[in-house]
């Protein structure tokens, strides 16, 4: 990150005792869902307590659900949840593969801006769950003299889970400062054609590598309640559309591809065909022996994919008869990935900067 201070000039017929400014930068703040500092109780409880808390993602009444959360579901669920994280846990970095990562990425982008823009551009990380937070990043750019901030939600779909409450955070952050920066925030790019290929090419390398070919791709995404869409949230027909064009890029027909919805939580119905079913039924009634499963809703390695996919929803698939499962990693820090979230980024940066040369 840049430092501030090694930019920061006293501004021209300022005052002898003016302080010193920093150089005017835009900054790109790449934002993900979040992860718990550790494994153990307290650790996991502040992180759930925050995500569960959030009405973006339980729009329950607070008189409702927060007795609930706070006196059942959090007395419990952090032990389970430690356990899962502990089992794809990064012990030599003592962090989240999610941060992991995420940093990594950050790097990457970094590496793209600094070629194209020099020095006038500076990238950095927040979580919308955790550490490092939205506010502390909002606040280094800004003490980083970026008068511009693009916010940059890794969400390939619209959702008021994910997208929506990653903004909300963002502008909440602006409230706080006295000197507020301009803003954008980018929009969701699930059918952005370079990030497609990138996919699809990262399923034809898996592909490519299996020992045996998977009869079905399972095409994995986050659940949400189904009232949610009745509500009017998009996420679902942006899943669906992301398929096609997932299906289309790949020369494939209907019987070598599924949609399915993951992560289902509490009672009331959520998207279908829910995925932990879905791989069990392939197995069982179609006969399936090898499936693929990959994950688009994200754009880094999780808890959700890692643990959930790579473990539980295998375990399904097996456990109903099921033989081969292949799980296609999310596309995290690779070269192709990059390569369409910059153009991605340099797309919403123009009118403010231009590239060098």
């Amino acid at each position: 990150m840049l430092d501030a201070q090694t930019t920061a000039t006293k501004p021209e017929h300022a005052d002898q005792d003016h302080p010193k400014v920093p150089t005017p930068k835009i900054g790109v703040l790449l934002a993900n869902l979040g992860t718990p500092d550790n494994t153990d109780y307290w650790s996991m409880r502040r992180y759930l307590n925050e995500f569960l808390s959030d009405k973006r993602v339980i729009d329950l009444p607070s008189w409702k659900w927060q007795p609930l959360l706070q006196l059942i579901i959090l007395t419990k669920r952090p032990f389970s949840s430690g356990e899962a994280y502990r089992s794809i846990w990064n012990e030599e970095a003592d962090e989240s593969p999610l941060l992991t990562i995420t940093k990594d990425q950050t790097a990457a982008m970094a590496k793209r801006m600094q070629d194209r823009y020099g020095d006038g551009v500076m990238v950095d990380f927040c979580m919308r769950y955790g550490n490092p937070s939205t506010d502390s990043k909002v606040r280094e750019m800004v003490a980083a003299g970026c008068t511009k901030i693009l916010f940059f939600p890794l969400y390939p779909q619209y959702a008021g889970a994910t997208m929506a409450t990653a903004n909300d955070q963002f502008f909440r952050a602006l409230m706080k400062e006295t000197y507020q920066p301009a803003a954008r925030t980018v929009p969701e790019y699930f059918d952005n054609t370079a990030y497609i290929e990138a996919l699809a090419t990262s399923i034809e390398e898996a592909y490519a590598a299996a020992e045996s070919k998977p009869e079905m791709l399972v095409v994995s995404y986050h659940g949400m309640p189904k009232r949610y869409l009745m509500q009017g949230d998009p996420y679902h027909c942006k899943c669906q559309k992301q398929t096609r064009l997932l299906k289309e890029r790949l020369g494939w027909d209907d019987t070598q591809i599924k949609t399915t919805f993951q992560s289902v939580f509490g009672r009331e119905e959520w998207l279908r065909p829910y995925t932990v079913e879905e791989v069990a039924r392939l197995a069982k009634e179609e006969g399936k022996k090898h499936i693929a499963v990959v994950a688009p809703a994200f754009s880094a390695d999780c808890i959700e994919t890692l643990e959930e996919i790579n473990e539980e929803i295998k375990e399904s698939f097996e456990e109903a008869g099921g033989e081969h499962f292949t799980y296609i990693p999310c596309l995290n820090d690779r070269d192709d990935h990059m390569d369409a979230l910059a153009q991605i980024v340099e797309d919403n940066l123009k009118g403010w900067i231009d590239p060098k040369g």
